[in-house]
């Protein structure tokens, strides 16, 4: 059974040093890939984005 994902394909152009860091994230969170590295980079940014505009909807 295959589970469909909604995935797009990204092509990107990053630095020698950038690529470097995201291969050794994506090994020490044992993803197979660069792309989830990316995918969770993006997911936290966006939550601790979210959060911290409730946090100024407060005051």
């Amino acid at each position: 059974m295959s589970r469909k994902k909604n995935l797009r394909r990204l092509s990107t152009l990053v630095t020698a040093q950038t690529m470097g860091n995201l291969e050794k994230l994506a090994t020490m969170a044992g993803y197979g890939n660069t792309g989830r590295v990316i995918d969770k980079l993006v997911r936290d940014h966006m939550l601790s984005l979210r959060i911290g505009s409730r946090k100024e909807n407060m005051k």
